[in-house]
């Protein structure tokens, strides 16, 4: 009778180390979700970040070689042409 209360208690030790463990995976878990929430809207933030400072630079390029820089003078030439069409394009839209 004592083997089977001795084995009783390692079953109910072993037991209670399982669910302790198995507590300590699920926290562990909420963790690395938190963390990749986290990071998720990190990245998402830099990402728009990068696409700003992308336009502000195509904005500061074009508005450099209007400035008389040589550097990209034939893409401002290119996008002063695309708005001199649109605005006729209006002009003419408006006229009729």
């Amino acid at each position: 009778m004592s083997e089977m209360v001795e084995i009783v208690d390692s079953l109910e030790s072993r037991l209670s180390k399982l669910i302790s463990k198995l507590q300590s995976l699920e926290t562990t878990v909420q963790d690395l979700k938190q963390e990749l929430k986290n990071s998720t809207q990190t990245i998402q933030k830099q990402a728009n970040e990068m696409e700003s400072l992308k336009k502000q630079y195509e904005t500061l390029k074009i508005a450099n070689s209007l400035l008389g820089s040589d550097e990209n003078k034939r893409d401002t030439k290119l996008k002063i042409n695309s708005l001199i069409r649109e605005i006729d394009y209006c002009i003419a839209q408006l006229s009729d």
